[in-house]
């Protein structure tokens, strides 16, 4: 995964400057702020510069996705959509599996999932399960922007942290 953000970040470099490339990765579903952080690393944006943007850049689809992705979903189910009624139905279906995951605690496993940054995790799932769980829509806001901190501080502890300490060495 990080050879195929490290190539996205190095191709986007060429047309955007690096912020806006790490601006870019951290909006997009599967990349998000885990991706964000490690093309700003590569593409050697200040730390202090990187982490907010890719937070935001992040949290910026969330509340749509927590309003109106269940309406989305339906839509495209009933009408079959541009074909995509069968994708829907499995991105409802591995949503639906990880919040019986998530379930049993509800905000604290929404928590866990958000902030743990291993693939299939993230903000975007967060507020997919939080969504089919009919969780509070702030609470589970809330929830996942203080994941999105914790999986940001993970991350850069990893893609910024590693290579100053081997600078120093």
């Amino acid at each position: 995964m990080e050879q195929i953000i490290e190539q996205f970040a190095l191709f986007l470099d060429k047309w955007l400057i690096p912020e806006v490339a790490a601006f870019i990765i951290s909006l997009l579903p599967i990349f998000e702020l885990r991706g964000g952080l490690i093309a700003a690393s590569v593409l050697q944006v200040n730390f202090f510069i990187a982490f907010p943007i890719c937070v935001i850049a992040n949290m910026i689809p969330i509340p749509f996705i927590l309003l109106f992705i269940r309406k989305v979903f339906d839509f495209i189910e009933r009408t079959n959509f541009l074909w995509m009624a069968k994708l829907v139905r499995k991105i409802d279906e591995k949503a639906t599996n990880k919040s019986k995951k998530v379930n049993t605690a509800s905000i604290w496993g929404l928590f866990i999932l958000v902030a743990i940054p291993l693939p299939g995790t993230g903000a975007w799932t967060g507020a997919l399960v939080a969504n089919i769980l009919g969780l509070n829509r702030t609470k589970a806001f809330w929830t996942i922007f203080f994941g999105v901190i914790t999986a940001g501080v993970i991350i850069s502890l990893i893609s910024y942290g590693i290579p100053y300490i081997i600078s120093l060495i």
